[in-house]
């Protein structure tokens, strides 16, 4: 798009005068924002008309992507950036005396994700987008996100997160395309020529209302949308209740049905929680369902064709319900039978498994989905006794691997393989991972159907983690090697020609020291710490989980502490620890690791001895916008899961890109780092997923692997010289009640863990030759774009051609 500074200024005004009644000069700062904000979306509605339009006529297929949560974090930066337009905007602003620094600090992340599964969702629409593919995101619009966190006296506290304040701006409500979900009540069954016909009464309908947020993509016609459902109830007032005088109660069942549409991820540690988890995700699927089919039929007056037409994306296991509501619409609203209901399911159905965690692979009680679900229930029944009639020939009299393998059994109904029964194909999320599912959990399957399953290795949208999240960096990269990368991220290669070129390391050098004094900086405003931007950057920013062994890295900075306590002239390269990470609400071990790193925090910086040597810092609120600070200033990017656990990652991708050196062990993308870079320009250590399983196979011990150095800081966790005694972590790495101690091997892997941090400190003390492992990983992490990771998708699994 071309506009001219007074045309953007024109537009500027007429929209704030239209909304505010004022000129854009006399607006408020929080005014301005909006009014740029509104004038943004208004250039992506007239791109997304065109684009709408152009695909209609062509009548291509067009991917629905269900996912639980997209981490969206920040639109106006980024929307600016796609359309081209940042400088243009900027200078009209300049010239009315606003900064559009300011604006940008004012918009919130917007509150629809959590971690690496919903930023992985963003990424993929944004590559869609940027390829030109038509393609639709569905999520719920969470009033207040997961949580904003809060770090008291070390513990993690939850408040509400209303990003909507002044995120609002970007999303389109259409509440005349709501649809009807229905929860609980009773079925009536009839039989009508020959057909079941079952009506589901008494039911307790909840309204999923629509909000459209438009996603852009780079240097493209194309833009996007985002479907967030809200939830609300068809009837706002129980006017007899407020008549009676109880007016709490008239108020109730919309505040019910509200609720479902309140929170990501509410704790399910109990009854209530499983039951509002199960009634968010059948909201997001039946709506996004009902909408589907009613657009597709509108325009192709049957659905017969719907899996020429449609791709439907199932991220996951949360949007697994997919699989049976779509086989009800097709039967109860549509009139199909059974086999031709089930075709078009298992040719439109695909679905991504991200993790090999047993927690994750959802199971339901079979009672609660049954009374929340029935229609739902007795389908999935169905799929059930189909598929085990089919296994029963492929596996006769195996009863325990038929039973493994069955959507119900054991009085659960499991999500995952609900996917696995019906979708045409199933994607892993890296080498290993796709590996792992083939060879372990999905085996059974995989020898059945071995042609359905593939692997798509994650990519992330490189230019908002690069180009706009580094400026500097990318600069410097069109100096050297052109323009090229920022359309295709594998002309990255092209640096490597400048490996051991003193002029453009030091560059590089220059650089990271500019982006570590704005993230001391933060720190500083934000921790009341002073670090020290020539000191190391160690970096580990990611979902708080036991698997993640974040404890791993806290034992070693313990250790550290001894060392230098024992030799106050220890040759130890100064090193700050950077964390960020939110525990889930209900998960107490995770708040216990985030409190432990307080304390060594608070320990650390308390002695003189020590704090010159080390610094520990844990950031509060991670988010998108905060990553897009930490990252660049990262100098090794922490990947230390255990191997075998972490199905991919996409931080270490944009860790990587940002010339961060891996330090980790052989899981998840790492495998693929190391191959793309070499193991010259990465830190191993620990493990490989074979040897994890070797060691549990003939049991294992953690009280084997503990060293004197490790004893001595296993003890200092109960000593009280943390201040806390921290008893229920020192258990749960030597005699878990459970009668599993140390379930994720950070014992085991230890010592291993401890000399590669060794050779950190001593690889970076030659600044030019760690900078050229850094300029390595830069050049080598073009293969990990969201671009590449997409057209895979397109060609292996959703049939469209590009």
């Amino acid at each position: 798009m071309n506009y001219k500074k007074d045309e953007v200024t024109n537009l500027l005004n007429t929209k704030c005068m239209n909304v505010f009644g004022c000129s854009i000069d006399d607006a408020t700062e929080k005014q301005a924002y909006k009014t740029l904000c509104y004038v943004v979306k208004d250039l992506l509605a007239e791109k997304r008309s065109k684009f709408a339009k152009q695909y209609k006529e062509k009548e291509g297929k067009q991917v629905y992507y269900m996912s639980m949560e997209f981490l969206v974090g920040t639109s106006l930066r980024n929307n600016l950036y796609n359309l081209g337009m940042e400088s243009v905007f900027k200078s009209a602003l300049k010239q009315k005396k606003i900064d559009i620094n300011s604006l940008y600090a004012m918009e919130p992340d917007a509150g629809l994700g959590n971690g690496g599964l919903g930023r992985l969702a963003s990424c993929y629409m944004d590559a869609m987008t940027s390829l030109g593919m038509m393609g639709t995101g569905f999520s719920i619009r969470y009033e207040f996100g997961i949580f904003k966190q809060k770090i008291v006296d070390g513990w993690q506290m939850e408040f509400p997160d209303n990003w909507l304040e002044m995120g609002d701006v970007w999303l389109n409500r259409r509440e005349d395309e709501s649809f009807i979900i229905k929860f609980g009540g009773t079925l009536k069954e009839e039989w009508t020529d020959g057909k079941l016909k079952v009506t589901h009464e008494n039911y307790q309908p909840v309204m999923a209302v629509p909000y459209d947020m438009y996603i852009s993509g780079y240097d493209t016609d194309a833009v996007n949308k985002l479907v967030l459902w809200s939830a609300k109830s068809p009837n706002n007032l129980d006017m007899t209740a407020f008549s009676r005088g109880e007016y709490v109660r008239s108020l109730e069942e919309n505040t019910m049905a509200e609720v479902i549409s309140k929170i990501l991820y509410p704790a399910d540690d109990h009854i209530e929680g499983k039951r509002l988890r199960i009634k968010q995700q059948y909201l997001l699927v039946s709506a996004s369902l009902q909408s589907i089919l009613l657009k597709h039929i509108k325009k192709y007056k049957t659905l017969d064709n719907l899996p020429d037409k449609v791709a439907i994306h199932i991220n996951d296991t949360h949007p697994a319900l997919c699989v049976p509501e779509l086989t009800r619409i097709l039967i109860d609203e549509y009139g199909y039978d059974w086999d031709k209901a089930w075709d078009i399911v298992t040719r439109t159905l695909t679905y991504t498994n991200h993790t090999v965690m047993s927690e994750a692979l959802e199971r339901w009680p079979e009672s609660l989905f049954s009374a929340e679900l029935p229609r739902i229930y007795q389908i999935v029944l169905e799929i059930n006794r189909r598929l085990v009639q089919k296994l029963n020939e492929v596996y006769p009299g195996d009863i325990a691997k038929i039973e493994y393998m069955s959507p119900v059994a054991h009085g659960e109904v499991r999500m995952a393989n609900l996917c696995l029964a019906a979708c045409h194909k199933v994607n892993g999320v890296s080498k290993l991972h796709s590996d792992i599912l083939i060879n372990s959990i999905f085996k059974d399957y995989y020898n059945i159907e071995p042609d359905k399953f593939t692997n798509v290795t994650n990519g992330i949208a490189y230019r908002r983690w690069l180009c706009q999240s580094n400026p500097e960096l990318a600069s410097l990269i069109k100096n050297l090697i052109g323009d090229k990368f920022v359309h295709d991220a594998t002309a990255l290669e092209g640096l490597l020609k400048y490996k051991g070129d003193k002029n453009v390391l030091e560059s590089l050098q220059k650089i990271k020291l500019v982006k570590k004094q704005a993230l001391a900086k933060y720190i500083s405003h934000a921790n009341g710490i002073n670090v020290d931007p020539s000191s190391i950057f160690d970096v580990q920013i990611k979902r708080l989980h036991e698997y993640k062994r974040q404890l791993l890295n806290v034992l070693q900075i313990l250790h550290m502490y001894n060392v230098i306590k024992d030799n106050p002239n220890a040759d130890i390269t100064p090193r700050t620890f950077v964390f960020a990470a939110k525990a889930s609400a209900g998960y107490m071990m995770a708040k216990q690791i985030i409190r432990l790193i307080s304390a060594v925090a608070d320990l650390v910086d308390s002695d003189a001895a020590v704090r010159d040597k080390i610094k520990v810092v844990f950031i509060e609120d991670y988010k998108v916008s905060l990553a897009e600070i930490i990252i660049p200033a990262a100098e090794i990017s922490e990947q230390i899961s255990i191997a075998g656990k972490e199905a991919s990652g996409t931080g270490n991708m944009k860790l990587m890109i940002n010339g961060a050196v891996t330090l980790g062990t052989l899981d998840g993308a790492n495998v693929e780092i190391c191959e793309q870079v070499g193991k010259d320009n990465i830190f191993l250590f620990g493990m490989t997923a074979p040897e994890v399983e070797e060691l549990w196979r003939k049991g294992y011990n953690p009280n084997f692997f503990v060293t004197p150095e490790l004893k001595r800081v296993l003890d200092m966790l109960t000593s009280g010289i943390l201040g806390t005694r921290f008893e229920d972590i020192s258990k749960s790495l030597l005699t878990n009640s459970f009668g599993t101690a140390d379930a994720y091997m950070t014992i085991a892997d230890f010592e291993s863990y401890r000399q590669a941090q060794e050779r950190v400190g001593k690889e970076y003390l030659n600044r030019d030759k760690f900078t050229d492992m850094s300029l390595v990983n830069i050049a080598k992490a073009g293969i990990f774009s969201a671009d590449r990771a997409v057209k895979e998708y397109a060609d292996n699994i959703w049939n469209i051609k590009l």
